[in-house]
């Protein structure tokens, strides 16, 4: 058992019968009463993020968790399919596991969250950028780079994205996969 004083961000704890990652902390200590720790909770099974506070010194029930590196092999009918780089094992995963699956390409390297005792998935990270190839897009026209306006583009994987003018089919482009936006185009 740890108490208020160990929260960071990242820590896992079980709350409510469910499993939260700490997404932001502040510690508060008014010039009245009692000090308090203010927290956004993620769920780890559900995706929605809570605010919660807790008193000073309250007792938190901590969840260990490992990261492991996985590939992603392909999507079936199913689910997700994974493999473990390390013991080759092969893991299905379900899409509620992912937030953005349309940012996963056959072979990439991910993160998979594992509760360590009950070896169950929690969660997917995604590296922070992908780099994809544009399938489809309007042509931009000549001299028309000059504002900040962006188009609706189609990665190798179906989603749409939005990209500058300047960018066409073929274009390789850098992604950041917290809020799948448009980072750089890449130079083959």
């Amino acid at each position: 058992m740890a108490n208020t004083s160990d929260i960071r961000n990242g820590l896992c704890i079980e709350l409510n019968h469910d499993i939260w990652s700490v997404v932001e902390f502040q510690h508060v200590k008014p010039g009245k009463g009692a000090a308090f720790v203010r927290t956004k909770l993620k769920s780890l099974t559900h995706g929605r993020v809570v605010e919660n506070t807790f008193s000073a010194g309250h007792k938190i029930s901590v969840v260990r968790v490992e990261r492991r590196d996985y590939q992603y092999l392909y999507k079936d009918d199913f689910g997700y399919n994974f493999m473990n780089t390390e013991t080759f094992e092969q893991v299905m995963l379900d899409e509620k596991l992912l937030d953005k699956p349309g940012l996963l390409k056959e072979e990439m390297m991910i993160e998979i969250l594992f509760h360590a005792e009950k070896e169950i998935p929690l969660q997917i990270e995604l590296p922070q950028y992908v780099v994809m190839e544009i399938t489809y897009t309007e042509p931009g026209l000549k001299g028309d780079t000059a504002t900040n306006t962006l188009k609706p583009a189609t990665i190798e994987t179906g989603l749409e994205i939005r990209v500058p003018l300047f960018v066409n089919q073929g274009d390789k482009v850098k992604i950041d996969t917290r809020d799948s936006s448009y980072v750089e185009r890449v130079k083959s």
